[in-house]
């Protein structure tokens, strides 16, 4: 028997490491294809037939079908089934099926095309909009009962609901039609970000909005599953999970089977209208006390005597050492979902679980990277050097850097992370880039609100901005990012909800003094500037 473990661990080992060591960089549409496979190995790709001859369509030059037809035609005859009285369900939705097939197959080209086609000739038809509203109000006038009033609004209503509506509800009711209207999402989000056309971007946008609020519907909390992920969880989970870890990439099986093992907890959200697909993936490690640095978390032993990290060992965990559970990478693995609400969901939940498995913990943070500071950094320094350094300040880094461009000369320095080996320039650059670095994360705004995505998602979420962390991250990634600086915001839970609304509705951000200390210095210091 244990001769017959040892071998079932070893090809296990095996099948992760054959998979971890995959392409990485696969995106959710390699996923959909893979779902669809089976069911569109007769479809013929963009611009081919079944016999394998070359065929084009002169109006649109969209693939055709094994029926001979277009995708374009096949969509024409799904709407003409529509008006048929008494068409029986099944015809319909096996038509939907080889749409959906032959959408699969077809070229970024022309899904681009069928994507216009479906946004400007099934929408809504403003001419007839028109029509009715202005022979409702006439109705209105010749004082008609209840019934006859609500009848005219009903019929108003269906004239303001685009044709597609219809086809992506039907849709939503096959085998995968779910995935695959949250990957048509995804290629509708694509396509909206290259239009120029302010016109064209109106009628593709009212696409994307009739989705987003289909799937708003189906994807509310309650129909989520919250799963925990550990090493005895399907292989394919497991591939995914690292796959879809991108603030901290996944080395190899090793670090992979410590990310779910002991003192750390994986929990992903599953959707039952997409089986093994996680939609968030949260990964908390569990703590003596809230780490300030990515090395913290990922080499916590220190913490405790020897115990945390060990993914080899089978020593259950000391709960009297476990005081904070730090939430160190969040990830929305689908696109198509932009906009719906999940990862706040998930937090709220984890949070839950951990402080039921775990009662002495007191303490519940993130540990958050700083996208577009460096960015932004470069570009404040660029209009005017004084709002982020002192005279003194400059006159150090100057000397460092052997340079009176300062722009010039920290463009080129912090384009690597090489400058995080040079201690003088450490010591340089700490106070003004934590300073600077508050200022960005705590006065700068987008609407009112932060104007840092991770930052507005996490003061939505009710929590604290509680502590700036020099060089937490000094890996290239986050030295690109923002030259190694990483955020805690806290989650004091009986304060979220009133941080939440404050937030939400009067644009207030709760931060701890320290944090409101650094941005109002460089608050001063910009004032200064300007004199």
């Amino acid at each position: 028997m244990k001769i017959q473990g040892a071998r079932r661990m070893i090809g296990r080992a095996i099948v992760l490491t054959r998979l971890i060591s995959a392409k990485r960089a696969k995106q959710s549409a390699t996923g959909s294809q893979n779902i669809y496979r089976s069911i569109s190995s007769h479809v013929v790709t963009s611009n081919k037939v079944s016999s394998g001859q070359e065929m084009t369509d002169q109006n649109n030059n969209i693939g055709y079908s094994q029926s001979g037809l277009t995708v374009i035609e096949q969509l024409g005859h799904l709407f003409k089934l529509k008006e048929i009285p008494n068409t029986s369900n099944w015809i319909v939705e096996t038509k939907i099926q080889s749409l959906c097939n032959a959408y699969v197959a077809l070229s970024k080209n022309d899904k681009e095309t069928f994507l216009r086609t479906l946004a400007s000739k099934y929408a809504v038809d403003h001419d007839v909009v028109r029509k009715m509203a202005f022979n409702l109000a006439c109705d209105e006038k010749k004082q008609l009962d209840e019934r006859q009033m609500i009848n005219g609004e009903r019929t108003l209503k269906n004239v303001l609901t685009p044709k597609y509506y219809w086809l992506f509800l039907l849709t939503g009711r096959l085998k995968h039609g779910v995935k695959f209207l949250v990957d048509l999402r995804t290629d509708v989000l694509n396509l909206l970000s290259e239009l120029k056309d302010p016109d064209e971007t109106i009628v593709v946008q009212q696409l994307n909005i009739t989705l987003h609020d289909l799937l708003l519907q189906w994807f509310s909390v309650g129909f989520f599953d919250l799963e925990r992920v550990t090493w005895q969880s399907s292989c394919e989970m497991l591939e995914k999970v690292s796959n879809y870890e991108m603030i901290h990439p996944i080395k190899n099986w090793t670090d992979l089977k410590r990310r779910v093992g002991p003192y750390r907890r994986c929990y992903v959200f599953t959707h039952r209208a997409m089986p093994r697909e996680p939609l968030v993936v949260l990964h908390t490690a569990l703590c003596g006390s809230i780490p300030s640095s990515v090395k913290e978390v990922f080499q916590t032993e220190a913490q405790t005597d020897g115990m945390y990290g060990k993914a080899e060992s089978s020593a259950p965990e000391d709960t009297s050492k476990i005081k904070a559970a730090v939430f160190y990478s969040i990830a929305s693995t689908q696109r198509g979902l932009q906009g719906i609400e999940l990862g706040n969901y998930l937090i709220k939940n984890v949070a839950a679980k951990v402080l039921e498995e775990f009662p002495l913990i007191d303490q519940l943070s993130s540990l958050s990277p700083i996208p577009n500071y460096r960015i932004w950094l470069l570009e404040r320094i660029k209009n005017d050097v004084g709002q982020t350094f002192t005279k003194e300040e400059r006159q150090l880094i100057g000397s460092l850097l052997c340079s009176t461009d300062i722009h010039t000369a920290l463009k080129k320095v912090l384009s690597n992370s090489l400058w995080i080996n040079n201690k003088d320039i450490v010591e340089a650059l700490r106070v003004p880039l934590l300073r600077s670095c508050a200022s960005y994360l705590y006065n700068e705004k987008r609407r009112n609100y932060a104007l840092n995505n991770v930052a507005n998602f996490h003061l939505r979420n009710g929590a604290v901005m509680w502590r700036i962390n020099w060089l937490a991250d000094p890996s290239p990634r986050g030295a690109a990012n923002s030259c190694g600086i990483m955020v805690n915001y806290r989650y004091y839970l009986h304060e979220t909800e009133a941080n939440s609304r404050n937030y939400i509705e009067r644009n207030i951000i709760k931060a701890s003094e320290d944090v409101i200390r650094l941005a109002a210095e460089s608050e001063t210091l910009l004032q200064k500037s300007r004199l």
